[in-house]
């Protein structure tokens, strides 16, 4: 037994290998597709580690200079989904977190709680992230399980209560395609702040532009690599560097940014075999059956309202992050606003000067989250390789910022602390009454579809 636990601690990416490859195989894939996967998924571990060095190499000490100079301190590096994907999917409990989603799935399409057949795999990641948030700050694995349960039972509730909006958004009635991706579950706070819109600033959506054309306009300027030159020219002059560094930290940042997002593609191709088995195994549960099919939220990526709300957020979410008590943050790869933007596209149905306006207003609750769960990210991540000299590193707008903060009082409440206790309990209680209004909310406006 201590063999095998020095073995895990030792080789942890080729332990999680040797995971996804067993569960690959089990679930129906074939042998080679399972090895192949398994690979991918070490590759994919192994590129985000060794990026995650060289931004830290470089720029940990520009933002260093940069409080120095200024007095603003944001240690935290934004990595972006990617590497925090990797790093969760990395985990051996996401398989277990994995297991009860696909048990709840099916118990709930059995008894006509849900019409969602989930097969986007994949995302689990998010759920499986809160949950592991919550272990890391205390809470017990039953516990957990129950945190997990809870979400996606909520999740497939809330695919249903979409599916209208989507067919309207994507203009077609017969569309089977809805989602339960966690950056949703953030509709119920989106919708109050819309009401509040609508009373106060309603006369604004007189004047919405016209998103196309905005993101016509906005071309290469709104790209990956851009922003990571801008975010580097910015915290290089505000560090008071040589121009020759602040031409390096430049160029580092964009290409990290790039890097990021190929390297997510890897990961991706890792679990597709997983995925595609499960999701054999579940069609054959349930052939002939009359279901959605939830997949990622990106078959609304069409929408030219998402791209173009995110690319003026970028710049609104810079500056909230400069000022904003309490954020360690400062945005890099997460700064197109994808973990923002799809709730606001659903809410307010796609009136761009409304997405913003609110975008704006929740992105500190995003910010802080990210900086409230650094040091779990920082920790998985160091303890991948055994490297405990990488930088602080987050994501600005992880998805599930309020699943995240109910993560982290669960995980301290666990320890008996009253305090916390009462925070979970209320925020727990307000999180599902919100939930539940939403839903009568949905439905109501979902009867101007039929």
């Amino acid at each position: 037994m201590d063999t095998i636990i020095n073995f895990t601690r030792a080789n942890p990416i080729v332990v999680m290998a040797l995971c996804l490859w067993l569960a690959t195989w089990v679930s129906g894939s074939a042998l080679s597709k399972a090895v192949a996967g398994a690979l991918q998924l070490a590759i994919a571990i192994t590129g985000i580690v060794t990026t995650v060095g060289i931004l830290s190499t470089v720029y940990r000490p520009a933002l260093a200079a940069m409080a120095r100079q200024t007095g603003v301190n944001l240690p935290v590096a934004d990595v972006g989904w990617a590497p925090i994907a990797t790093i969760t999917w990395a985990a051996p409990h996401t398989l277990l977190f994995l297991g009860v989603a696909l048990i709840i799935n099916i118990i709930m399409l059995k008894l006509r709680y849900t019409q969602t057949l989930d097969i986007d795999i994949f995302d689990i990641w998010h759920v499986a992230f809160t949950a592991l948030l919550a272990m890391y700050t205390g809470a017990p694995l039953w516990l957990t399980l129950v945190f997990v349960a809870l979400l996606v039972v909520l999740k497939l509730i809330n695919a249903d209560l979409m599916k209208p909006t989507f067919n309207d958004l994507l203009g077609n009635p017969s569309s089977l395609m809805t989602t339960s991706h966690l950056n949703y579950m953030i509709n119920p706070l989106v919708m109050v702040l819309d009401k509040l819109y609508s009373l106060c600033l309603g006369w604004l959506d007189h004047f919405d532009v016209d998103a196309a054309a905005l993101n016509n306009r906005i071309g290469f300027a709104g790209s990956r690599f851009a922003i990571g030159m801008y975010i580097g020219i910015f915290v290089g002059l505000m560090g008071r560097l040589p121009l020759t560094s602040v031409a390096t930290l430049a160029l580092t940042l964009a290409t990290t940014l790039e890097l990021f997002n190929v390297i997510g593609g890897w990961f991706t191709a890792a679990v597709d075999p997983l995925t595609q088995g499960l999701t054999n195994r579940l069609n054959h549960i349930f052939a002939g059956w009359s279901l959605n099919v939830g997949l990622d939220w990106a078959f609304l990526s069409s929408r030219s309202e998402l791209w173009a709300t995110a690319n003026i957020l970028a710049p609104i979410m810079v500056v909230e992050a400069l000022i904003l008590p309490g954020n360690r943050i400062l945005p890099l790869g997460g700064i197109i606003a994808m973990g923002v933007t799809p709730a606001l596209l659903v809410v307010t149905r796609g009136k761009v000067i409304r997405m913003v306006v609110i975008g704006a207003v929740e992105l500190p609750l995003f910010l802080w989250a990210g900086s409230l769960s650094a040091p779990f990210i920082t920790h998985a991540t160091a303890s991948l390789v055994g490297e405990h000299g990488i930088m602080a590193i987050s994501a600005a707008t992880k998805e599930g910022p309020v699943e995240q903060l109910l993560a982290v009082a669960l995980g301290k409440s666990s320890g008996g602390d009253a305090k916390w206790v009462m925070v979970t309990l209320v925020g727990t209680i307000a999180y599902l009454l919100l939930f539940a209004w939403y839903a009568r909310v949905m439905r109501r406006r979902n009867r101007e579809y039929q």
